[in-house]
């Protein structure tokens, strides 16, 4: 299973990457989308939307269930990847290529306090 090195990772299964202008781009991690299944559907949310740390903001439909997608950080909803919305199905082929969203934080140092990768690989039994 993969666990890239450079991105933060939540308990919930999210990976984050911050960007050069500040922002940060999330998806789901491998571990999460194996655990899934074969993804069908996803509602991302919109631009513009001001999110909470840990608020449910977005859900991936599998053939097996439901499962709800958290912002790792407070901020502003700033892009939803659209093309993802269409083909959800990139999800399983290449989890860490095909973002959900893009979140402009409130406070960056916020990031400190998500998970290494060696941290995530830990609480999945890597």
């Amino acid at each position: 299973m993969s666990i890239p090195a450079n991105l933060k990772y939540t308990e919930s299964h999210e990976w984050i990457r911050t960007e050069a202008d500040g922002s940060v781009t999330v998806g789901i991690t491998d571990h999460a989308q194996e655990a899934l299944g074969d993804i069908v559907f996803l509602e991302l949310p919109e631009a513009g939307r001001s999110v909470k740390a840990g608020e449910a903001i977005a859900v991936v439909e599998s053939v097996k269930a439901a499962s709800d997608i958290y912002a790792p950080l407070a901020g502003e909803i700033v892009a939803a990847n659209s093309d993802l919305a269409a083909g959800p199905e990139a999800v399983n082929s290449d989890p860490y290529n095909a973002w959900l969203f893009k979140l402009k934080p409130t406070d960056s140092t916020a990031l400190d306090a998500l998970l290494s990768a060696a941290a995530y690989g830990s609480l999945i039994g890597e």
